[in-house]
């Protein structure tokens, strides 16, 4: 059961990885991005769009930075904190 797991995974990994090969063959037709002040860059499509991407993954990181810290940091308190012994529980009955 886990090699045919493992073979579906690589399948779908080798699916998804062709098919974003073939888009990047299909979208290399050059554009124009302008910018501010006249200024005009030259690229194709597909490098574009991986700019792009990379540019929302950064950005999305650092939108989950203090996050991260905060949990990291409630972690590491609680962590450091000595286990206390356990209260005796009452017995029923017992006020």
């Amino acid at each position: 059961m886990q090699n045919i797991l493992w073979l579906l995974r690589w399948i779908l990994k080798a699916a998804i990885f062709f098919t974003l090969f073939a888009f990047a063959l299909n979208n290399q037709h050059e554009v124009t991005t302008h910018f501010f002040f006249g200024n005009q860059w030259k690229a194709p499509l597909v490098v574009l769009l991986l700019i792009a991407f990379t540019a929302g993954l950064f950005i999305g990181v650092l939108g989950m930075l203090p996050r991260w810290w905060r949990q990291r940091k409630a972690h590491r308190a609680s962590a450091s904190q000595a286990p206390s012994a356990p209260r005796p529980r009452a017995q029923d009955g017992a006020a």
